[in-house]
């Protein structure tokens, strides 16, 4: 009730974040004589009912947690075959608005027959649920066995792969899987049915400033759903503002729901991730995984696969600062160690180039170039 308060009073609600998610442990290690989930009594004394109700007072949604197994991940009871239409009905008649369905304590063939089944429950209801599946991260995130067709249909969001854990390496490690494997991974997302490389972890312990601009730059391209991770009683101002930083989550929110890609990967660790973006704009990050000291990164729009004949305008997402380019005209971005410099760019005019490579005044441009 905490975190609903500070959601809907800090600035939270106004730019997206919409949703309290519950993660597991949160029910009694027994079901009651009916075979109903129940809440336990001394963390949601209340019950899931109330709290939903408080949550929705305050114009937010309340998420809630289940696994397809004998047991969830933390030993407490799982949805079996046998009982997701209860407990669908049970979630429904909490009025919760979001399910992440976890699939510890279960095999292959339960998941196959069970995850959609457990969508067709959720559809059945009446309610609007939002449905997170983790079966792909639990068959390897890949065809053959994992269908990204079959999966847009059921589901709205799934996680393809790993837990994130609070570490830089960690963030590294889910980029990495996401980029080796982007070709299956991109056409699969879309509106109503996304990929999901787990939480942010900003504003928790693990990440540098650097880092924390680079996850919420990245998560942006890779058109994840932003599921914050920290306390939001605690929060410190530069990690809060990272994460309300209105034209990331502009791009994030895109309506066209197109997923990023990296398109360049420096033998010197500098990598290049573009996003196609609505009404002809896009999403430019480059990515340092240098750990000395900033580096300064030449290149140009054309070599990143931009239209030759065009003008560009470019604006800083952190510093809000913009510049114009023609496309064939080199410039240079200084990227800090663990750290990325993230655009918006759309087109301004046509029109006729001559390359040249060009110097920025500090006092008159984007402090990250040079």
């Amino acid at each position: 009730m905490e975190m609903a308060d500070r959601l809907a009073e800090d600035g939270w609600k106004e730019v997206g974040y919409e949703y309290i998610n519950i993660d597991d442990c949160w029910m009694d290690k027994k079901r009651d004589p009916q075979g109903r989930l129940v809440a336990d009594p001394w963390r949601f004394p209340s019950g899931i009912k109330a709290l939903a109700d408080y949550v929705h007072s305050k114009g937010l949604k309340l998420g809630i947690y289940g696994d397809l197994g004998t047991f969830t991940c933390g030993g407490y009871p799982g949805t079996t075959l046998d009982n997701i239409i209860l407990d669908a009905e049970t979630f429904s008649e909490w009025k919760v608005d979001m399910l992440k369905l976890d699939g510890c304590y279960s095999n292959s063939s339960v998941k196959a027959e069970g995850y959609p089944r457990m969508s067709q429950a959720l559809n059945a209801t009446g309610r609007l649920i939002g449905y997170s599946c983790s079966w792909p991260a639990y068959e390897g995130g890949l065809p053959p066995k994992v269908n990204y067709t079959q999966l847009a249909e059921i589901c709205n969001l799934w996680r393809n792969f790993d837990d994130i854990d609070d570490s830089w390496d960690s963030v590294l490690g889910i980029l990495d899987w996401y980029s080796t494997n982007q070709e299956i991974l991109q056409p699969a997302a879309g509106p109503g049915h996304w990929n999901d490389p787990d939480m942010l972890i900003i504003g928790d312990f693990g990440l540098s400033y650097e880092q924390s601009r680079a996850q919420m730059a990245l998560w942006a391209i890779l058109a994840a759903p932003l599921f914050m991770s920290n306390d939001l009683r605690t929060i410190s101002k530069e990690a809060k503002e990272i994460l309300q930083n209105k034209l990331l989550i502009q791009i994030n929110q895109d309506p066209l729901g197109i997923q990023g890609k990296r398109v360049i990967k420096e033998k010197f660790d500098i990598e290049v991730f573009l996003r196609p973006l609505s009404k002809s704009a896009g999403a430019l990050v480059f990515l340092s995984r240098r750990t000395d000291i900033p580096f300064h990164y030449t290149t140009s729009l054309k070599t990143l696969n931009y239209t030759s004949t065009m003008a560009y305008n470019a604006q800083d997402v952190f510093s809000g600062k913009t510049i114009d380019l023609k496309a064939d005209t080199n410039f240079t971005v200084i990227v800090n160690p663990s750290g990325v410099v993230a655009w918006y760019i759309h087109p301004t005019k046509h029109l006729e180039t001559h390359s040249k490579h060009h110097k920025y005044r500090k006092q008159d441009h984007l402090p990250n170039f040079l």
